[in-house]
């Protein structure tokens, strides 16, 4: 946020700080990082705008709102600890969208400043982490301005309070479950009717905030993330409760859950973990606002942190010791039943995985944030200082000799200027390319790495160095081209940065911002391995196969979908042997002038059979030939049976050039 405050602003937040630390009678040093003086230097709450809030290469980032001690300049009776007194500020935001278009000049390490970001407030949705934008249709109709959706979430701490004792208009604050207890105000949107389980809703165009869908039998953990299906226009969201991830419509309706404890594990040879039934009970004596193994949180082994769809699948990330995992989403948008093991995460430390993007590279990038500490004076949300970022990518050709269709090693970014460049606070997103002045450049799809992370320019060995480029207690988002991946970039001075809420007086605070989502339309280009709109026509019979009177073709085909990957288009045929011809394997080939298709080397029972294509123009007709055959009949050599249909396909209109 670029807010001009003021040296005015600043002196009064300096004084009212300080006269906290006199009436608590010590130099408060939870307090010395609270944002008390937040209703000082506000640059205003969500409001309508007239035209639209969200442009492409707009960059939403969800973060803690701050804290403050209503009424305090009533003053506070003497003996009572200001902490005590000090509860989330309903009035500063959670989610903020900036317009990150021009960061001023060449990346140097320095901090840029905005222009005022669009802003959601705590009173309107609570602490939110996890946001996805849609694809901008409305009512049926493309509009080229998204929405923006943000899960509820327990990763900024639960606070909780009981009714005023005292009788100095303030609720009393609890660390332990009280019989009257109730959420802290700001927590999670109460007074909008949010819970734990709600993911809000902000309109893309008028900035308008409602309730989008409510997972009701959350009873605290949150909502890890949100992703959307564009497929099929639908989301999925990680239930930290349950472990589920959610299936929602585009309107809201739960339609139906995936249990990776239960579905997904022994698909990789693990023993299936039910949820065991554990709830956030914060009217219970065993509830510890600071000890977030009293949360709820499901078990480890099926607590399900990040979703991100891509190419046909849902991939998740699951537990601290962090798996990469995936679900096929079948045609009809229902989970396909096929969750396949990804990778293990190999970090230095056994850390969540708490958001996937992908780029039209191929590759897959990973943030990790540590975990969960809940300090009652909120100075600490989690143990940051040791979060990576990394990406994989697909061997090519597949290792037989690994376990994993991803490279064993990832590669790494440096994140923020504090030794070890290992500052990730478990957000991350690819944003456009942005040309040597730091201006964004829409012709470049996803050159730009974009990260949250604490810290982020706290150096005392480099502090001379970096003071010509702004605050050091930066606690917000990095920005880096992609090629930098260490030892590139160490120490980054070249990435920019942008905070959070721009106040800089807080550079002990750790797991004070969350996530970060950029809206990146990237104008019909497709990336790799990314799912691609087609179509196909009913098969037939070659001309050269004339069949035995009129029977229909012996194979039906109930899909087709369509790919870009590093080798081109791709299509995956789902054939139906509806006439028991009992075919395992296919040869396909062209009858189409000009045009290339590639067999299948191998296949996997229960697999869709996957061509290649090549030659043709987007949107043309292609006419494939298949011949559907028994492996075993071929492998005695000679003459084999082979069922032969010509299967017409449309191909998309869309290039897979990255």
């Amino acid at each position: 946020m670029s807010c001009d405050h003021g040296a005015l602003v600043r002196s009064r937040a300096g004084r009212l700080r300080r006269a906290i630390q006199a009436a608590s009678g010590q130099a408060a040093s939870g307090l010395s990082v609270l944002a008390l003086a937040a209703g000082l230097w506000l640059c205003g709450s969500a409001q309508a705008q007239e035209t639209r809030i969200i442009y492409p290469g707009s960059m939403a980032m969800t973060g803690f709102s701050g804290t403050i001690i209503p009424n305090f300049e009533e003053g506070l009776p003497p003996g009572v600890d200001p902490v005590d007194e000090t509860f989330i500020d309903t009035a500063r935001a959670t989610l903020r969208v900036f317009d990150v278009s021009r960061l001023g000049g060449p990346a140097s390490g320095q901090l840029v400043f905005t222009p005022p970001p669009f802003e959601v407030t705590a009173g309107q949705i609570g602490q939110v982490f996890g946001i996805a934008y849609d694809d901008g249709v409305r009512d049926g109709v493309p509009s080229a301005i998204p929405n923006l959706y943000a899960g509820a979430t327990s990763l900024n701490g639960i606070r909780i309070v009981t009714p005023d004792g005292d009788a100095d208009g303030r609720s009393e604050r609890q660390r332990r479950g009280s019989a009257d207890a109730v959420f802290m105000e700001g927590q999670f949107g109460t007074e909008n009717g949010g819970g734990p389980g709600t993911i809000w809703k902000i309109d893309g165009i008028t900035g308008a905030v409602s309730r989008f869908a409510d997972i009701d039998a959350n009873s605290g953990p949150g909502i890890g993330d949100v992703t959307f299906d564009n497929i099929h226009r639908q989301f999925f969201a990680s239930d930290l409760d349950t472990g589920l991830i959610h299936r929602i419509d585009a309107n809201g309706a739960l339609l139906d859950t995936f249990d990776h404890g239960i579905a997904g594990r022994p698909a990789h040879g693990l023993a299936a973990v039910a949820d065991d039934g554990s709830v956030m009970d914060i009217q219970g004596a065993a509830f510890d606002s600071e000890d977030p193994d009293s949360w709820g949180y499901t078990q480890d082994e099926r607590r399900v942190w990040s979703v991100a769809y891509r190419g046909g699948r849902l991939y998740y990330s699951v537990g601290e010791k962090a798996e990469i995992w995936s679900v096929g989403i079948a045609g009809d948008g229902s989970f396909a039943g096929d969750p396949r093991w990804e990778l293990t995460v190999k970090a230095d430390k056994d850390y969540a995985v708490t958001d996937i993007a992908f780029d039209n590279k191929g590759f897959m990038y990973l943030a990790q944030r540590g975990p969960a500490e809940n300090r009652y004076d909120y100075s600490q949300f989690a143990d940051s200082g040791k979060g990576e970022v990394m990406r994989y990518w697909r061997e090519n050709p597949d290792d037989p000799a690994t376990e994993s269709a991803w490279v064993e090693v990832p590669q790494e970014y440096a994140v923020g200027f504090p030794q070890d460049n290992r500052q990730s606070a478990g957000g991350l997103d690819l944003q456009y390319g942005y040309d040597a002045e730091g201006n964004l450049d829409s012709g470049v799809c996803t050159d730009t790495l974009v990260d949250t992370g604490d810290k982020l320019r706290d150096n005392p060995e480099l502090a001379e160095q970096l003071a010509a480029g702004g605050p050091l207690a930066v606690h917000g988002v990095q920005i880096t081209p992609t090629a930098l991946v260490k030892p590139a970039n160490v120490p980054p001075f070249g990435s920019w940065f942008v905070d959070f809420d721009t106040y800089f007086e807080d550079p002990e605070v750790e797991g004070h911002v969350g996530d970060v989502e950029v809206w990146r339309p990237c104008e019909g280009r497709a990336g790799y391995y990314e799912q691609v709109p087609g179509g196909y026509l009913p098969p037939f019979y070659p001309p050269d196969f004339p069949p035995p009177g009129n029977l229909p073709p012996c194979l039906d085909v109930e899909d087709v979908r369509y790919f870009c990957t590093p080798s081109g288009l791709e299509a995956d045929l789902y054939l139906n042997d509806h006439a028991g011809f009992g075919g395992d394997s296919i040869k396909a080939l062209s009858r189409t002038p000009g045009v290339g298709v590639t067999s299948p080397l191998s296949h996997a029972p229960g697999a869709p059979f996957t061509i290649g294509i090549t030659g043709h123009y987007p949107g043309d007709r292609v006419d494939v030939g298949l011949c559907f055959y028994r492996q075993s009949d071929r492998d005695k050599a000679g003459y084999y049976p082979c069922c032969k249909m010509t299967l017409p396909l449309r191909t998309p209109a869309v290039s897979c050039e990255p």
